[in-house]
């Protein structure tokens, strides 16, 4: 961390999955893990559901086909490849965030034992310095056909971390068009809102300059990557998924960066594998809350408010 505490530097690591393959996905973020600390980064950004992967295949296999033995199939693919936590998938991310004293927000597709180990959770993990898990945040609703892949979350992970003179919160996706979700983030002191997605610049036009203005904070849209060519040949109905797609991308990037005076610090990179740096001054939030705070001086709790459940939903409770 910089001598002048209130510089926090991250990196932004717009990457493709290696799709459908969950160690070698991982391994990859670790690599870029590596990279970012080694250009003094505090905090590195991955996409969403970026081990192992997002489920491109949804809006081109006729998905939503009942009981459908080409979906069944895929599924059964993406199941074998979800990350669990319980079980130590992320202890190697864990441990080099430690070695390195670097904080990771990474994008998973989980597989929790928690609800019985055979439904899927699109996932946004914090991880600290200290190599400590701090969250795991289930998407609250999965977008349209994603409801084809992924269960509705819960509020367990809606928290924020400190990371120097910030405070960092996030969400996946879609969720950062919650005005709620946006706002129990806020109360809890957000002033570096972290949020991931898939990929696709068309996803990152409008947010990152209105959540940026509504909450006064930096705003950190880190997206994947997917081209056609990443979709691999041991991946079941590999040409189906492929077939009809003229660009050579599923999701084009589009991750960005700005500044709580809707400024861009890092405009959205477009169709590059890269890892994008910057440095950040929270001085710029003290300045920009002088005229509106959201959750403080320009709030009014004696006449609305927010009830927020955070506790980690179950089907079954036991007494032993």
């Amino acid at each position: 961390m910089s001598a002048n505490k209130d510089l926090l530097t991250v990196g932004l690591a717009q990457i493709t999955p290696v799709w459908l393959n969950r160690k070698a996905t991982l391994e990859k973020i670790i690599d870029y893990i590596n990279q970012a600390a080694d250009q003094g980064c505090d905090l590195v950004g991955f996409g969403e559901a970026l081990a192992p992967g997002y489920p491109f295949w949804l809006d081109r296999t006729d998905s939503a086909r009942f009981n459908n033995d080409i979906q069944k199939e895929i599924h059964a693919k993406y199941l074998d490849e979800g990350v669990c936590i319980e079980r130590g998938d992320l202890a190697s991310l864990c441990d080099v965030a430690k070695a390195r004293e670097i904080a990771v927000y990474v994008g998973i597709m989980e597989r929790p034992l928690d609800r019985a180990g055979h439904s899927l959770y699109c996932t946004l993990v914090y991880i600290n310095k200290q190599g400590q898990i701090g969250s795991v945040h289930r998407k609250l609703m999965p977008t349209y056909e994603e409801r084809l892949a992924w269960a509705p979350g819960d509020g367990h992970g809606l928290c924020t971390h400190a990371l120097g003179e910030f405070t960092v919160g996030g969400l996946n996706c879609w969720e950062n068009w919650m005005p709620l979700a946006r706002a129990s983030l806020y109360a809890q002191g957000e002033d570096l809102h972290f949020s991931c997605w898939p990929g696709g610049d068309h996803n990152t036009h409008d947010l990152p300059g209105f959540i940026a203005k509504e909450s006064r904070s930096y705003t950190m849209f880190v997206c994947g990557l997917m081209r056609v060519e990443n979709i691999t040949d041991n991946i079941p109905h590999a040409d189906l998924i492929r077939a009809g797609e003229s660009t050579g991308f599923l999701a084009n990037g589009g991750s960005c960066l700005m500044g709580p005076d809707g400024k861009w610090v890092i405009e959205p990179i477009i169709g590059e594998e890269r890892l994008a740096v910057a440095t950040i001054d929270h001085k710029m939030v003290r300045r920009e809350r002088q005229n509106f705070d959201p959750a403080g001086h320009y709030s009014r709790p004696d006449i609305t408010q927010l009830s927020v459940n955070r506790e980690r939903q179950s089907t079954v409770k036991f007494t032993d």
